[in-house]
C-alpha cells in the first residue's frame, strides 16, 4: 500500500492525470457552485414570495443561504468529486497501466459512457444512503467529541475503498466476477478507502486525492491477481 501511494504520487505529472485533474475539478466545483446557486435561489424566493417578507429579508436569506452552501460543499465534495472522477477514471487506470502493467492493458475492456454513468449515480446514492442510515449514531456519540468523526471515517473509508476498486475491476472483470473480486479483496478495499478518506480530508491534497486514490486502486488490484 505504502509503495503503490508513492508510485500514484510519483504519477500525477503526467498528462493524462493532468488533463483528469482539470477536467473532474471544473466539473466538481460548477456542480457544487450549481448547488450553491440553487440553495440561495430557493432562500431567497421562500423569504421574498412564499412568506411575503420583501426582497430584503430575501436577500439576507439568500447570503445566508450562501454561506451555508460553502458549509455543505465541504461535505458533498467527497461525493461529488469521487462520482465525477468516475466519469474519467479509466484515463487514470489506463495511465497507471501503460506504464506499469502493459499485459493487463492489452486485455483491458474500456468502461462505456453509460457503465461509468451508472456505476458514478450509484456510488452518489449508495453513500447518501448508507451515511443516512448512520446519522442516528452520528448524533449519538456527539457527546464523545470525536465518535462521531470516527464513525463517519470509518463509514466512508469502507464506502470510497468499494468505489475506487471497482474503477478498475470494471475494465477487467464482467459484474458477477466483480462481485466475488470485492468478497476476496475486502481488507485492501478497506484500507485503500481509509488511505482516500484521510487524503480527502487535507486542504488541497483533496483536489488530487481522488486521482491517488484510482491510481493506488489499480496498483491494488493488479498486485493482488499477479
Amino acid at each position: 500500500m505504502i509503495e503503490s501511494f508513492f508510485l500514484s504520487v510519483a504519477q500525477l505529472g503526467d498528462r493524462a492525470f493532468l488533463r483528469v485533474l482539470a477536467k473532474s475539478l471544473a466539473l466538481t466545483l460548477v456542480l457544487l457552485a450549481l448547488v450553491g446557486a440553487g440553495l440561495a435561489w430557493g432562500a431567497h424566493w421562500a423569504v421574498a414570495d412564499w412568506f411575503v417578507m420583501g426582497d430584503d429579508a430575501g436577500a439576507l436569506a439568500a447570503i445566508a443561504a450562501g454561506i451555508a452552501a460553502i458549509g455543505l460543499a465541504w461535505l458533498l465534495f467527497r461525493v461529488v468529486a469521487i462520482a465525477v472522477i468516475g466519469l474519467f477514471a479509466d484515463e487514470v487506470v489506463e495511465a497507471v497501466e501503460a506504464k506499469h502493467y502493459p499485459a493487463a492493458l492489452a486485455s483491458a475492456r474500456p468502461v462505456p459512457l453509460g457503465r461509468s454513468l451508472a456505476m458514478s449515480g450509484k456510488s452518489v446514492v449508495r453513500t447518501v444512503l448508507v451515511n443516512l442510515f448512520f446519522v442516528p449514531l452520528y448524533l449519538l456519540l456527539l457527546a464523545t467529541g470525536i465518535g462521531t468523526a470516527a464513525v463517519f471515517f470509518v463509514v466512508n473509508g469502507w464506502l470510497l475503498g468499494r468505489d475506487l476498486s471497482d474503477m478498475v475491476a470494471a475494465r477487467h472483470l464482467p459484474p458477477p466476477a466483480m462481485a466475488a473480486e470485492r468478497s476476496a479483496s475486502g481488507g485492501r478495499r478497506f484500507l485503500l478507502g481509509l488511505v482516500g478518506t484521510g487524503l480527502l480530508l487535507i486542504p488541497f491534497v483533496n483536489f488530487v486525492a481522488p486521482l491517488i486514490g484510482a491510481a493506488m486502486a489499480t496498483h491494488g488490484f493488479h498486485r493482488r491477481r499477479r
